[in-house]
């Protein structure tokens, strides 16, 4: 092979990122802050216990989830979001957790506070986890979030050491998943890939596309027939189930070439974001 045919093949080479060892092999079960309990966040819930059920049955030490909401059930979120008439008044966090925690037979936990900053910048109470997934509806949100990931050096811990995060986010029928890195993850040496070890927030590489798209109208919605007519009835819960597919890939694959995708469901298309 010629110098010219080596950096062809050395161009040639695919892009994969390298799971953190932490999230293949761990003693305890992986923390994960799962932020936001409406119509995705409460999908991703029910597909993080069954990832947990799962795990387990294959030897992993599984998951250990923290449910972050400070919001109350109302009559427009049921239907497009898991809840019942029954659990109207009650936290969604808790509502989700109570009901997981029932079926599954986990100890997972739920604040009923948002997960952000207090007034004298502290980080909150139980900010600590190895992943971190967002479901939220506000643009403010996310960069709140990315904030105190930032911050993870204030609230190092041993077991719990900040390593990704994945947000979910969407419109009326389009939609996005994102995973990031929090920090670098060492990444071995490959003469067959080419490695990445840094994954940007979704906050760096679509901060200003992120505030463009927010829409200008934010008030909550009175009925779901209102709430319908912000967000299809049936995209929450399909971007949910393919942003735990991802999620899941990294468990049981210990790589990946993708680190999210976009999702049309107007027209049934979706596409992958290569690294």
């Amino acid at each position: 092979m010629n110098i010219e045919n080596e950096i062809v093949h050395e161009n040639r080479r695919t892009k994969v990122h390298f799971v953190d060892n932490v999230l293949l092999n761990p003693t305890n079960p992986i923390s994960v802050n799962l932020i936001g309990a409406g119509g995705t966040g409460s999908k991703v819930l029910t597909a993080l216990a069954e990832m947990n059920h799962s795990l387990i049955e294959l030897r992993h030490a599984g998951l250990q989830v923290r449910l972050w909401d400070d919001d109350i059930i109302t009559s427009a979120n049921l239907g497009r979001q898991r809840f019942a008439e029954s659990e109207t008044g009650l936290y969604k966090s808790v509502a989700l957790i109570n009901r997981v925690n029932r079926f599954f037979g986990t100890s997972w936990k739920s604040e009923t506070v948002k997960f952000e900053k207090d007034r004298f910048e502290r980080f909150p109470e139980n900010a600590k986890a190895t992943i971190t997934v967002t479901c939220v509806d506000s643009v403010k949100a996310r960069f709140e979030v990315a904030e105190i990931l930032k911050g993870k050096n204030e609230y190092r811990n041993y077991n719990n050491e900040p390593k990704y995060w994945i947000d979910m986010g969407n419109s009326q029928f389009t939609g996005q998943v994102l995973l990031s890195t929090v920090g670098d993850i060492r990444q071995p040496k490959s003469e067959k890939y080419e490695t990445v070890s840094n994954l940007p927030f979704v906050t760096e590489e679509f901060g200003e596309l992120l505030k463009q798209s927010e829409e200008q109208n934010d008030t909550p919605s009175c009925s779901l027939a209102e709430a319908l007519e912000k967000q299809d009835l049936f995209i929450n819960s399909t971007l949910a189930q393919m942003g735990s597919s991802l999620l899941w890939n990294l468990f049981r694959n210990g790589l990946t070439q993708n680190r999210g995708f976009f999702l049309n469901l107007k027209n049934f298309q979706s596409q992958p974001i290569k690294l």
